[in-house]
């Protein structure tokens, strides 16, 4: 009899319940790196343990041609770094230091996949897991809840089955860290939104300059449709940076490239001596970073601030600069998730806008719902560049604010709130520019197309308001209805307080 596959829902709530090893013991942003990290060497050790099981099937058990073809597969497993290894010596008393030690020799025996990636990694840490005698008990829990796994892609119920674990579980961490959460996620709904508007295309070049946990990156890969892409993502944190290198692994995403390190002051993606160009660059970068490098930045060798130099405390417009000088001069598009503010702030900001604007670079601005991301409730926008407008001046202003479904601790982006920006966006696209000075309602209090001379007059302040139109009139008051029910009130009142002077009276008051 066949063994039932594993679902998602199954995988989801085992691991899940593998948390509860960690939780009150140390913070969630941090106990997510011992559990994602422990359910990627389940997943590398059950495949490795699939492939040997296969081969050594079709090799009717020659070891000698079961271990050549195991050095045609993609990544390879030494026997001291599988689970079951671990599992077998769970009630070791050097239990952390073995782990780490695995962790060590998958590094080396995968050095173009994996290198540096579980650095930052301590299982053996007193400080995160308390001392021998408690770190050793949480292991244990840990190794024994994750043997009820069965991940062994013969037994998945599909092929993206640990890909989407792995998200969910970051999400999920999301939801539970609070405010560091921004630092590593973007939520689901938002990247779909993103991946979609940027549409990017077989054979294009994708970046992600502040890629996280490379969530926003496997969105957009799979917006393509194919395989047919190459993607690179920059991540500043080195616990984030190693597990955006895990998601692409588990995505079987193997030839991505993802740097570590500071993009605005030591960016990592380079051709030659010039930054790496793309199709693509989407990112949803820290707002209004402080200290993001402004003394240094007159000096950049990359000439990314020719616009202007940011303000030292506000660090979006050093994002969006950089992420346009790392497009494509003639087809390159920008995607990028920003605090309202850079709309309207003026000073250096606002020179920067209005350069921008008369580039002809900026194609749409979005408005989007509060309360959408981990760690903050104020509203979003997200602003499309494209370096491709040609004739078209235009731009799209969307106020998408009013479209989502409320949550408890967020509010979330439905499916058909993501279809009508996106068909708002690409119905735009493909319109006829304007020939009038003045710009055009595309939908009453939802998105309107400004002309150049518009928002000239606006002194390039891109404040949505200020486009799409949101007033909601009062409903009119009929003044003699309202003094009718006065008077009738006041009669009732009248009579109310008569009966009550009778009950007192019979009361003897």
């Amino acid at each position: 009899m066949s063994k039932k596959p594993i679902t998602q829902s199954e995988i989801n709530n085992i691991v899940w319940k593998a948390c509860d090893t960690f939780r009150g013991v140390i913070d969630p942003s941090q106990y997510k790196d011992y559990i994602l990290t422990m359910l990627f060497v389940k997943y590398v050790s059950d495949v490795w343990k699939d492939k040997k099981n296969f081969y050594a099937e079709k090799y009717n058990g020659d070891e000698i041609r079961v271990q050549r073809a195991l050095r045609n597969e993609r990544f390879q497993l030494p026997d001291t770094c599988t689970f079951d290894y671990l599992f077998e010596n769970r009630n070791a008393a050097n239990v952390g230091e073995l782990i780490n030690t695995a962790l060590e020799s998958m590094e080396d025996a995968n050095r173009s996949k994996l290198e540096r990636v579980f650095r930052n990694i301590d299982f053996n840490s007193e400080a995160n897991l308390g001392q021998t005698k408690d770190r050793n008990r949480r292991l244990k829990n840990l190794l024994v809840d994750f043997s009820a796994l069965d991940l062994q892609p013969s037994h998945l119920e599909d092929n993206d089955v640990i890909g989407d674990a792995y998200e969910y579980l970051i999400e999920k961490f999301a939801s539970d860290a609070g405010k560091k959460a921004g630092e590593f996620y973007t939520p689901a709904q938002v990247s779909k939104l993103l991946a979609k508007l940027l549409n990017p295309q077989p054979g294009d070049r994708i970046i992600d300059p502040a890629c996280g946990s490379g969530s926003l990156l496997i969105k957009l890969a799979k917006q393509v449709g194919s395989k047919n892409f190459s993607l690179y993502g920059q991540e500043i944190n080195g616990s984030t940076w190693a597990l955006a290198r895990m998601n692409m692994f588990l995505h079987e995403i193997d030839d991505a490239t993802i740097e570590w390190g500071d993009t605005l002051n030591n960016p990592k993606l380079l051709e030659e001596d010039s930054l790496l160009k793309g199709n693509i660059v989407g990112a949803n970068p820290p707002f209004s970073l402080d200290k993001w490098g402004a003394d240094d930045a007159m000096a950049d060798q990359f000439n990314r601030f020719h616009r202007g130099i940011p303000p030292k405390s506000k660090g979006d417009y050093a994002f969006v600069s950089h992420m346009i000088e790392s497009t494509y001069h003639d087809t390159g598009r920008v995607g990028v998730i920003l605090p309202h503010g850079v709309l309207f702030r003026g000073s250096s900001e606002g020179k920067i806008r209005q350069q921008l604007i008369e580039e002809n670079l900026l194609e749409a601005v979005i408005g989007l719902p509060a309360n959408l991301f981990y760690g903050t409730g104020i509203p979003a926008t997200i602003l499309i560049f494209n370096r491709a407008k040609g004739e078209n001046k235009d731009i799209l202003f969307i106020d998408a604010s009013e479209g989502y479904e409320s949550g408890t601790n967020q509010n979330r982006l439905r499916d058909k709130d993501i279809d009508k920006i996106v068909n708002t966006y690409r119905a735009f696209q493909e319109a006829t520019p304007l020939t009038t000075e003045e710009g055009e309602v595309i939908e009453e209090k939802y998105a309107y197309r400004a002309t150049i001379q518009e928002v000239e007059e606006n002194e390039y302040n891109l404040n949505i308001p200020r486009y799409v139109d949101t007033f909601e009139e009062e409903e009119e008051v009929d003044i003699p209805a309202t003094q009718s029910n006065i008077t009738e009130l006041k009669k009732e009142l009248a009579e109310v307080e008569g009966q009550m002077n009778d009950y007192l009276k019979e009361l003897g008051f």
